[in-house]
């Protein structure tokens, strides 16, 4: 059966998990439209019941273990590639970072599961929609089982209750399913609009969160004078007293939030803020005054985060602010009218909104599923800082935040090393197909120059020393990573450290912003990008050693970010590096 993609399918392919049900009362009925299919639950018996969890589909499979796999992840900095044998993720998984139960003897991923068998068309398996629940795909050697989160909602006597849809594709190349699959996902949540462009500066990879209002003016003043066709300044995380404390400046902020946002205007530019609105640190204003706003451990006290879950990445452990309480949600509302109307703020920059969505707790209102508190705690939000604004969501919950988010981060952080530079293009690569479909997609921010820091050397003399050494070709790569990503260009050098050169390459950027590359193999190797005099060819060398790429056959050939002309028909690139050519007719 060696590159087989023939599904083997059981004579009963579902099983659902409740409490409450009468023997044999409980019925999975299927509905097909094509390769998408809807699921719902029935209950013939003359008593409510709880579904713990449906498994809509459970397949017996023939792919062997070698079979190449994407499955995403149910927050935004987990996703898997690798084998059907041997799983590779990315740093911060849902398992042992967030801490999300699975099925033992499986191994589990959410929402889409890709296959390549080495023969074939690829075989996409996801859920079409996010509604009320969340979804699991859980796979090992033998199984794969399609799996919606039902958390105890009640099924009445005689009723039923609607489940998420699926779809279930192995025709066609894998952009052709993608393009079906993504379809549905926007009909079914239809994305928040937004049509500008979006590029800028943002304060967290030069100055953390020790940021000060100076840095900020200074920057503001310096990023507008080299490059006017930028648009905002993006204050991240350090301008706020405590977690959970928005409204309340931090000290090195003095003057305020809100007159250093008017600044920014006055300068030409958009001010654009950070924001974390489901977390709250123990010494936080918001925490200590309404305690009863927060998720609930067994004991009805507000719930630690690194109890169940990672407890946060400083100012730690969070505590998850919960939604399904209408006063909660009020507060959400009212910091995020003050920050458009008196900061004069229409971007914002949500992070952390998977603690908004965690199956951790006890939440107030235990009618409501994890989606549908997340959804109305981000409706709250939206409601408060207008429909016309940028919604970016991070390290967010992804298929929760289907029509939520008019913009979505879909790598983790940037870091100037060679190991996140690789890792983030691969992470981006393998979400390009959500980018102007579902939302914008940010590849996190564009780096161009090495780190220093500036230390009192033993005579007391200043030293500028090195915290980072990538390479020329390095640098190259992640250019053009961000060129390929289609998405969101935001720079996060030091403006005073910018050359000439990356001074250019950012007027490239700009100038090509908002087309997305398609790739010929999953590998990543090579993309195309609609370009007005041709196409561009990105290439991409992930590897230590040399790699030779053979041009397409016909066409004058440039250098995209010089304009110098590329001769040859063979390009050869060095270890670590791309290259972006534009060939015309």
């Amino acid at each position: 059966m060696q590159g087989s993609v023939m599904f083997l399918f059981e004579k009963k392919s579902y099983r659902i998990a409740a409490a409450g049900a009468e023997p044999d009362a409980l019925e999975l009925l299927e509905t097909r439209n094509g390769a998408f299919r809807s699921f719902r639950i029935v209950n013939r018996g003359a008593a409510p019941c709880r579904i713990r969890e449906a498994v809509v589909l459970s397949l017996l499979h023939t792919f062997p273990a070698d079979t190449r796999i994407y499955g995403e992840g149910f927050n935004m900095l987990s996703q898997y590639w690798g084998t059907l044998e041997e799983i590779e993720s990315t740093t911060y998984t849902d398992r042992d970072h967030y801490r999300l139960p699975v099925r033992e003897g499986f191994f589990t991923c959410y929402n889409l599961l890709h296959l390549f068998p080495a023969t074939g068309s690829p075989v996409l398996g996801g859920f079409s929609s996010c509604r009320r629940f969340t979804n699991e795909i859980r796979f090992n050697r033998e199984r794969i089982e399609f799996v919606v989160d039902c958390e105890g909602a009640e099924v009445p006597a005689h009723g039923s209750l609607e489940l998420e849809e699926l779809y279930l594709s192995r025709t066609g190349g894998r952009e052709e399913q993608l393009s079906e699959f993504v379809a549905r996902l926007a009909a079914n949540h239809p994305p928040l609009p937004y049509s500008e462009s979006v590029t800028g500066w943002c304060s967290w990879y030069c100055y953390g969160p020790e940021v000060t209002e100076s840095d900020i003016l200074r920057s503001a003043g310096l990023m507008k004078a080299k490059f006017p066709e930028l648009r905002f300044i993006q204050i991240d995380d350090g301008y706020q007293a405590h977690m959970g404390d928005w409204l309340v400046p931090h000290p090195n902020f003095p003057s305020g939030v809100a007159p250093l946002c008017r600044r920014i205007g006055e300068l030409g530019l958009e001010p654009a803020i950070w924001v974390a609105p489901f977390i709250a640190e123990e010494n936080s204003e918001l925490f200590r005054n309404h305690p009863d706003w927060f998720v609930m451990d067994e004991t009805g006290a507000p719930l630690r985060s690194d109890r169940c879950t990672f407890g946060g990445w400083r100012c730690g452990p969070w505590y998850m602010l919960d939604t399904s309480v209408p006063a909660a949600c009020d507060y959400l509302r009212t910091v995020f009218r003050t920050m458009r109307r008196e900061w004069n703020c229409r971007y914002f920059k949500l992070d952390a909104t998977v603690w908004g969505c965690l199956p951790f707790g006890v939440r107030h209102d235990r009618s409501l599923t994890r989606v549908e508190a997340f959804r109305r705690g981000m409706e709250a939000l939206t409601e408060g800082a207008g429909a016309d604004s940028l919604i970016l969501g991070c390290n967010a919950p992804m298929w929760p935040s289907l029509g939520t988010c008019s913009a979505m981060r879909v790598t983790g952080d940037v870091s100037r090393t060679w190991r996140h530079f690789k890792s983030l293009a691969r992470e981006c690569f393998s979400r390009n197909w959500q980018n102007g479909k579902l939302w914008i997609n940010d590849p996190d921010c564009l780096v161009l120059e090495n780190l220093s820091k500036t230390v009192v050397g033993p005579g007391g003399e200043l030293v500028d020393v090195p915290q980072s050494s990538l390479s020329e070709n390095e640098f190259s790569f992640h250019r053009a990573h961000i060129l390929a990503s289609g998405g969101m260009l935001l720079s996060s050098d030091v403006p005073e450290s910018l050359s000439a050169e990356s001074a250019m390459v950012i007027r490239k950027l700009v100038s090509i912003y908002g087309r997305t590359a398609e790739f010929s193999d999953p590998a990543f190797r090579h993309g195309t990008i609609p370009h007005p005099e041709g196409t561009l060819h990105c290439y991409f060398n992930w590897n230590d050693s040399g790699r030779m790429y053979v041009f397409p056959p016909s066409g004058m050939r440039t250098d995209f970010w010089t304009g110098e002309a590329v001769c040859g028909d063979v390009l050869a690139l060095p270890p670590r590096c791309a290259r972006v050519i534009l060939v015309r007719g």
